[in-house]
C-alpha cells in the first residue's frame, strides 16, 4: 500500500514536470530563465538523472539504460541540467521513461526497509522509503520550479498548463498590483 502510493506520488510529479513541456518549441523548452541557467527541459533531465542514481546507485541496483553523469565526477557538476545541442527533446523524455522503468523494478523488488547508501548524505545509511520520500519532495519541488518558469515563457499556469494568464489580463493586472502594494507597504 505505502508502495503504491509513493509510486502514484512519484509519477503524478514526473507528468507535472513533463506537461510543461507541451506546446513549446526546442528553444523554448531549453531556454534559460533564471541566472543560473534554469530551463525546462534541463529540469526533466535533471530529476530522470538524479532519480536513476537514488534507485540504481544508492539503492545497489545500478542504472542499466541511457549512460547519465556518475554522482561523484567533478567535471561533469550541473551537467544533468544541461540539455546539450546534440541531445533531443525525445532524447531526454526516453531517458525519462527509461529512468522510471528502472525505478519501478526496484520499487517492486525491494522491501520500503531495504538499506541503501547515500555517499553525500550524513547519516548516509537509508532505507528504499526514505529514497522514495526525498524523490516525491524533490520532484515535486522542480514541478513547482518548472511552473513559474513556464509561466515566465509564455504565461501558461496550473497543474496542466492549461490556463494563460492572458486570458484574464485585467484580473492578472489587478492582483499583481494588490501584491505590488502590499509589499511596498510593508517593506
Amino acid at each position: 500500500m505505502a508502495k503504491s502510493r509513493l509510486w502514484r506520488s512519484l509519477s503524478a510529479g514526473h507528468r507535472s514536470l513533463i506537461v510543461k513541456l507541451d506546446g513549446l518549441d526546442e528553444y523554448d523548452a531549453r531556454r534559460p530563465m533564471t541566472q543560473t541557467g534554469t530551463n525546462l527541459l534541463g529540469l526533466v533531465k535533471h530529476v530522470a538523472t538524479w532519480e536513476s542514481r537514488y534507485l540504481g546507485f544508492v539503492m545497489g541496483r545500478p542504472f542499466q539504460g541511457p549512460p547519465v553523469p556518475v554522482w561523484d565526477d567533478e567535471s561533469a557538476r550541473g551537467a544533468d541540467l544541461v540539455v546539450g545541442p546534440n541531445e533531443s527533446r525525445a532524447d531526454v523524455l526516453a531517458l525519462v521513461e527509461s529512468v522510471s522503468a528502472s525505478s519501478r523494478q526496484t520499487i517492486d523488488a525491494l522491501p520500503l526497509d531495504a538499506a541503501g547508501l547515500v555517499p553525500w548524505w550524513d547519516p548516509s545509511e537509508v532505507t528504499l522509503f526514505d529514497v522514495l520520500v526525498h524523490l516525491v519532495r524533490e520532484t515535486e519541488r522542480h514541478a513547482g520550479h518548472a511552473d513559474i518558469i513556464r509561466e515566465q515563457i509564455d504565461g501558461r499556469i496550473g497543474p496542466m498548463g492549461g490556463v494563460r494568464v492572458s486570458d484574464d489580463r485585467e484580473i492578472w493586472a489587478e492582483r499583481r498590483a494588490e501584491v505590488e502594494r502590499a509589499a511596498r507597504t510593508a517593506g
